[in-house]
């Protein structure tokens, strides 16, 4: 059975914590709350299924600066974040670095529930990307040296010949070796491959 969602409530306000927690629990989410960012980062919990409820402004470290470490760890939990006062200068900010969504303080409980079921559905997105490009990763690492450097070639758009005389090699061979590259990684063209290669990062889209 798959466990139900987590959600993480991040906010100083005990009672707001603690009134959250008692709703969303009532509406089937497991519920973890943190006093503060720090709190959250500490216990590291991971990006399982689930999403994140963010207090704007707290002591310390804030809800922002949350957003901008999490953003440099690769996390995909979505963020929404929480505020008592609003301020159009950091919604949008925090929109245009990826939040989910911006609400204002007291949070209407069928707005609240919408939003995490939207965040919950980017969250399952974002998961099948990361999930699809670490086998992507684990493929391409699975290439020998030499086919790693065709799979190269062949994505900046030389042909058979072109590569064999870059490197060094009969085209029949390399003509082999491209065909090792297509199956190993599970290519279909070389238009499949071109899409790999901007997906690992080997080629600018």
């Amino acid at each position: 059975m798959t466990p139900s969602p987590v959600i993480h409530v991040i906010d100083d306000d005990v009672s707001l914590r603690t009134a959250l927690g008692r709703l969303l629990a009532a509406s089937g989410y497991r519920v973890c709350g943190y006093e503060s960012a720090s709190a959250f980062l500490e216990a590291d919990p991971g990006d399982g299924a689930g999403c994140i409820l963010l207090d704007v402004h707290m002591p310390g470290l804030t809800g922002v600066q949350l957003q901008e470490h999490l953003a440099v760890r690769g996390c995909i939990l979505p963020i929404v974040f929480l505020t008592g006062r609003a301020d159009v200068a950091t919604s949008v900010r925090v929109i245009k670095a990826g939040a989910e969504d911006y609400l204002l303080k007291p949070i209407a409980r069928e707005a609240l529930l919408d939003v995490i079921e939207r965040s919950l559905r980017r969250w399952a997105v974002a998961a099948a990307a990361q999930a699809e490009l670490s086998g992507l990763r684990q493929r391409h690492a699975s290439l020998t040296a030499r086919e790693q450097e065709v799979f190269a070639l062949v994505i900046q758009g030389l042909m058979n010949k072109q590569i064999a005389y870059a490197l060094g090699n009969s085209e029949r061979t390399v003509k082999a070796q491209r065909q090792a590259v297509m199956e190993k990684l599970g290519a279909d063209s070389v238009a499949d491959l071109v899409t790999m290669g901007i997906k690992l990062g080997a080629l600018k889209g």
